[in-house]
């Protein structure tokens, strides 16, 4: 894992996705350089900004990855981020959807469950949630005064967390940490092992697919409309009669025309079947391309980051084996043991001080 720059940085943000491999990725070398907080988050926060409406989203799942993963090592994200994080909830909430609000919502609705930020400052974050989303919408109409207030909505996510927390007790509490240990990672960092956890929002729209969904995905679309040569036959044996208005002249009698109509009602039907299977079939075809997609990815990441890891213990490699040569260089310029002569009988005893004074 190569040292910290603020270009390399900016250029793993650009190659940044949304696949919860690549923020793992980029987030576990982020807390490695977390004694460069202050630029990491400088550098992060001016990205946000630059970054594209589809790709904000993104940079939030990072931080909030970062943040609660270096808790243990240090208040150091955690503090930093909160400095930037009222305006980046705004900037990011303002240039998206209601799907994009919801999920900041689900962020901040952790971060209070989690205790990652105190009160008041979810409070102050979720500001930027209210300001873009006033500033979005068309100012409302007075009341009458008769009307009764309608209660504040709250979204689906708060909901769900407001019925988890009413049915806590030691039991949840116990699956919740049998689950928490199952989504920890441990991974080597430059000779350091590193733990780190795989958080809740931690499945944003296009994390790749399992081999065997995909798998399953494909054998499906074998079984498709486009593959059914059955009904394709009977579609291409229908009569010219029931698509050729030319051809209605050749009618001589009312038996006859009946006899077409029956034809036509079928074929109406047989076709409206066959062109619903067909949409149908394009819209898998599509889930499948995509998933194709994010599968192809995240191996790519996966690749990338094999490279560097590679990398990472070619150069152990070298120093290990140049240490190797500088001891064997050293062991052949120690003296030969054998060629010393044999003490094993004991030393002469060295001469005692009084013979010394009498030899002076």
């Amino acid at each position: 894992m190569s040292g910290f720059t603020e270009a390399g940085l900016v250029k793993r943000l650009t190659e940044l996705n949304n696949s919860a491999q690549s923020i793992q990725t980029l987030s576990i070398w982020l807390i490695h350089h977390r004694k460069h907080h202050q630029n990491i988050v400088k550098t992060w926060f001016k990205e946000l900004l630059k970054a594209k409406d589809s790709k904000k989203l993104t940079y939030m799942y990072l931080a909030n990855d970062v943040i609660q993963n270096s808790k243990k090592k240090g208040p150091e994200f955690g503090k930093e981020f909160g400095n930037v994080l009222r305006k980046s909830f705004d900037a990011v909430a303002s240039s998206g959807d209601e799907k994009t609000s919801n999920s900041l919502d689900r962020i901040l609705t952790i971060w209070d469950e989690r205790g990652v930020y105190e009160k008041p400052m979810i409070i102050e974050f979720r500001k930027g949630l209210k300001d873009a989303s006033n500033n979005d919408s068309v100012p409302p109409k007075k009341k009458h005064k008769s009307e009764p207030p309608k209660p504040a909505p709250t979204s689906v996510d708060a909901r769900i967390a407001s019925m988890a927390n009413s049915l806590y007790n030691p039991l949840h509490e116990k699956m919740q940490d049998k689950k928490r240990r199952h989504s920890e990672t441990e991974i080597e960092v430059e000779g350091t092992k590193e733990v780190h956890i795989t958080l809740s929002p931690r499945t944003p729209a296009g994390d790749p697919p399992e081999p065997e969904e995909l798998i399953k995905a494909l054998k499906d679309l074998e079984n498709e409309a486009s593959a059914d040569v059955e009904v394709r036959e009977r579609i291409a044996k229908l009569p010219r009669e029931v698509s050729e208005v030319s051809l209605l002249e050749r009618l001589q009698d009312k038996v006859a025309a009946e006899r077409l109509a029956v034809q036509v009602n079928d074929a109406v039907t047989l076709l409206t079947n066959y062109i619903a299977r067909l949409t149908k079939e394009m819209e898998q075809r599509k889930n499948v391309g995509n998933m194709l997609r994010d599968y192809l990815q995240a191996q790519q990441d996966l690749l990338e980051q094999a490279e560097r890891r590679l990398e990472e213990f070619d150069d152990k490699l070298q120093k290990v084996n140049g240490l190797r040569t500088e001891l064997r260089n050293h062991l052949q310029n120690l003296p030969d043991l054998t060629q010393l002569p044999d003490v094993t009988g004991g030393l002469a005893p060295l001469p005692s001080a009084d013979l010394m004074l009498e030899q002076n």
